[in-house]
């Protein structure tokens, strides 16, 4: 079971830090980190043609079918995957028990120089993960959900 992956804005901007440098060191066109369930948490690179929000559902459900193969064979996990393709190759890796980091890349770099960044940013980006759960949680008011009565009360629209 996987929790929802909550980043404060504080943490966004180191991840977004750490993805830019993966990004350039790597040599890769577009880097996403997602959620397990495929949730799109931040993004870096030039390339705006991908289908980002695609393409991190389907990693992220590939990711999970590999696992049943890596418990069938023993492993808990298979913490690496790598599809080549003519043009474009996607490697994704494990960062942390809640998110998953994959780089799109092409022939301008080498599936070593992408796995070799992508271990030193997911270290990164799990500790600043791990930072943002350190964090007291809010509660009280402030934590749950307004009603549609404080919504309207809040933006002056008279209750119905």
């Amino acid at each position: 079971m996987h929790h929802d992956v909550v980043i404060h804005e504080a943490e966004a901007v180191r991840i977004d830090r750490i993805l830019a440098g993966f990004t350039a060191e790597s040599g890769a066109s577009e880097t996403l980190l997602i959620d397990r369930g495929g949730q799109l948490l931040a993004t870096s690179g030039t390339s705006s043609s991908f289908d980002t929000v695609s393409i991190g559902a389907l990693a992220a459900g590939a990711f999970s079918s590999t696992s049943a193969i890596a418990g069938l064979l023993g492993e808990t996990e298979f913490s690496v995957l790598f599809h080549q393709g003519e043009r474009e190759s996607i490697h994704v890796s494990t960062v942390d028990d809640q998110s998953i980091l994959l780089a799109i890349f092409d022939d301008r770099t080498t599936v070593g120089m992408v796995r070799l960044f992508a271990k030193e940013a997911s270290r990164a980006i799990q500790a600043v993960l791990a930072d943002g759960r350190a964090r007291p949680q809010r509660v009280g008011a402030l934590s749950t959900p307004l009603t549609m009565a404080e919504v309207r009360s809040a933006v002056g629209e008279a209750s119905v």
